[in-house]
């Protein structure tokens, strides 16, 4: 097993925190940042990714980084502090340096509170020649902002693609060039027509020749070029985009979370639409745009009154342009709902799909399911029609444009006022003149396709986060766990009934507390405000007198330990499961939080051990293993708050037994709320909360409150 990585970087980015006055504990700062499969824990210093992933922790905290490779000689102390890479996987912060520059003072991350003066000559043999200067951003305060004027934040998305500028203003370039490379095809068969042929001049024909081909090739490379940029600035704004919306759905507060995966899912993957839009024929079609004018010059040039035709032409595709703009975009709107609903559907029935076994629901689900494909077909009949029919009509307009230039261009050369080297010119432009008008109106299609997903990303983005950008939140270097609910008020979104209504009650740290009630009485709903998934409507909760909403989600979560109803597992291995909150932890937390949930009497029967595969869902492993695991994700960490919601539900007697026995051991100094029905369990406790109907009705010792409700019996159930 892997054991705890202290990562220096880390901590001396929290300690920068502190230093201006702007505290952020480890766990804030990297939480959401991507683990690789296997590490177990964030790395910022690493070989791979330090830099992006130290300045995404960094900007967390409201500073902007920048890695330098810089002597220590010639390091400003303008930039004071900042934070140096030593040899060794070490790190240090340097706070300032002597008159003489002889002396350095450093903060290293070990012995945090103590500042040190070393020699130079000291600090450079340990120093590997790189820094990370951090500058605090400038955050407008809340009476200032109204009179800011047109204040910018960068946008998910033209935010993302400004960072590839300069690679797009290169790309336009070239496309420019390639347009004028067009002229050259045309330019060549009129000269070999006109000069070359009549006057038989063969050595003129091949310096032509070896001209065209000179540009052809140089065209080849171009294109190539631009191609290949283009690929490296869709990669990354790609991945950069990609890594916005998970962490904007991460973050996003479970008030607004949708009804529907599947749909929600689906809305998701549109994501590659708006990425496959941005691609080179794109770029070029609207590139190609403004050439077609050039092009019409060079005809008029060449031949006269000719040049009407594609105009005509032109016009004839940009009124088709607009006749199927707004039917096309509604089709395509449309059928986007029913792919949504459809993927929902498939969703929910691979999710269920034992419930629909055990159900006999299989004609039913199949039903659903054809009923869905049916709908998305009929809904998409009509765009595809529309989206087939831009190319077929392009092409015909096309043939059209090329009869009657031929048709003018005979009896013009008939009244010779034209040649043939320019008659055949003139088609071959004339057709290129009209090309990238039939190139603008495909891209109507995917234009409003990629409109239609943009704006699906663009509502999901605009959703309300848990830690939005600049909120100061309330850092506490520990939780003592006092909890107060003060006349709390809540109701689940599109709900029509309150689930808590005036719900008030205070809990002591070191407290052990059992809320029982009927089912739908607000049990669980007190759990999920507990730990910050939902605000109250009305009223407000603190922990250690401190409202909740002002305490980091992540710092509050890091002090609890939360064994839910419903245990969900995710693919992977016992201990990856486990350790799913904190997976740097050390062996023996490991070792402890499964010797109190009972896990390491199955896994110690299994061949792997901890590494006993996991899969989807907990798929393979029995209710009473997937609520031990649970338990173990509890007691994982020494949190100074224990909610337990029904957490031996799944287990025989004996392991109940064994695990309470365990419980009551370790819950000691803890603040403890459980949520039960089985008054087998109402020992772990000495308090107890009774709720009906979202109100507090009883709250006192357990054994007063037991006569009042059962008169002295003990039932199975509460």
């Amino acid at each position: 097993m892997n054991t705890q990585v202290e990562d220096p970087l880390l901590k001396c980015l929290v300690i920068f925190t502190k230093l201006h006055n702007k505290p952020y504990s480890a766990e804030a700062l990297i939480e959401g940042l991507p683990v690789a499969n296997g590490l177990g824990n964030v790395e910022l210093f690493s070989t791979e990714g330090s830099k992006s992933l130290f300045s995404r922790a960094a900007r967390r905290a409201g500073f902007t980084s920048t890695l330098v490779e810089k002597s220590l000689n010639d390091i400003s102390p303008l930039v004071l502090p900042c934070i140096l890479i030593l040899k060794g996987r070490k790190a240090c912060i340097l706070d300032s340096f002597s008159a003489d520059k002889k002396q350095a003072k450093i903060i290293y991350p070990d012995v945090e509170t103590s500042e040190k003066w070393i020699d130079v000559d000291t600090l450079s043999r340990e120093y590997l020649g790189y820094s990370f200067y951090l500058k605090k951003e400038f955050v407008a305060e809340d009476r200032t902002k109204q009179y800011l004027i047109n204040k910018k934040t960068s946008h998910w998305f033209w935010g993302t693609l400004k960072l590839s500028t300069n690679i797009y203003r290169d790309v336009i370039i070239a496309s420019i060039v390639i347009n004028f490379f067009v002229l050259a095809s045309p330019l060549f068969t009129m000269n070999v027509y006109d000069r070359v042929v009549p006057n038989n001049a063969t050595e003129t024909l091949w310096v032509l020749a070896v001209g065209i081909l000179v540009i052809f090739v140089i065209d080849l490379l171009i294109k190539l070029t631009r191609a290949y940029f283009l690929e490296i600035a869709g990669k990354k704004s790609d991945v950069i985009m990609s890594s916005m919306i998970f962490e904007k759905v991460l973050d996003m507060k479970m008030a607004f979370r949708p009804k529907s995966i599947g749909s929600f899912a689906n809305n998701l993957k549109e994501f590659d639409t708006i990425r496959s839009f941005f691609t080179s024929s794109t770029i070029s079609a609207l590139v190609d745009l403004p050439f077609t004018i050039i092009f019409l010059v060079v005809i008029y040039y060449i031949a006269g009154t000719i040049v009407i035709v594609p105009i005509v032409i032109s016009f004839i595709i940009i009124i088709y342009m607009l006749f199927i703009k707004e039917p096309l975009q509604k089709s395509i709107e449309s059928t986007y709902e029913a792919a949504a609903v459809k993927n929902g559907i498939l969703i929910e029935t691979l999710g269920g799909i034992e419930t629909v076994k055990t159900m006999s629901g299989s004609g039913l689900a199949q039903w659903n399911w054809e009923e869905a494909t049916g709908e998305i077909a009929n809904r998409s009949l009509k765009s595809k029609i529309l989206t087939n029919s831009i190319g077929l009509v392009t092409s015909f307009l096309v043939q059209i444009n090329t009869v009657v230039v031929v048709l003018i261009g005979v009896y013009m050369i008939k009244e010779m006022e034209l040649t043939m080297g320019g008659l055949i010119a003139s088609v071959i432009l004339s057709s290129r003149a009209i090309a990238p008008m039939g190139q603008v109106v495909g891209l109507i299609a995917s234009y409003e396709q990629t409109k239609t997903a943009y704006d699906t990303i663009e509502n999901i983005m605009k959703l309300p986060v848990e830690r939005p950008d600049g909120k100061k939140f309330v850092r506490r270097e520990s939780i003592r766990g006092d909890i107060e609910f003060n006349n709390v008020k809540f109701t689940y979104p599109e709900a029509q009934k309150s689930a808590l209504n005036g719900v008030s009650f205070s809990i002591k740290a070191g407290e052990k507390v059992g809320i029982v009630g009927k089912n739908g009485s607000g049990k669980t709903t007190i759990e999920k405000l507990i730990l910050g998934l939902y605000e109250p409507d009305d009223g407000s909760i603190l922990i250690d007198g401190i409202d909740i909403n002002q305490i980091d989600p992540v710092d509050l979560r890091k002090s609890i330990g939360y064994v839910p109803q419903d245990v969900v597992l995710f693919n992977g291995t016992v201990k990856e499961n486990i350790v799913y909150k904190h997976p740097s932890v050390d062996d023996v937390s490991i070792l402890k939080a499964a010797k109190i949930s009972a896990t390491d009497e199955f896994v110690s029967t299994h061949p792997l051990g901890f590494d006993m595969p996991v899969f989807e869902r907990g798929e393979g492993l029995s209710g009473g293993q997937k609520q031990s695991i649970a338990i173990a994700r509890a007691f994982l960490l020494d949190s100074p708050i224990i909610v337990l919601d029904e957490p031996t539900t799944s287990l025989d007697n004996s392991t109940e037994q064994k695990i309470k026995n365990l419980l009551n051991e370790n819950l000691q100094g803890k603040t403890t709320i459980l949520v039960t029905h089985k008054s087998s369990l109402l020992s772990l406790v000495d308090r107890l909360i009774v709720l009906d109907n979202g109100r507090v009705i009883l709250d006192g010792k357990r054994d007063v409150v037991l006569e009042k409700l059962q008169g002295n019996v003990r039932g199975e159930k509460l």
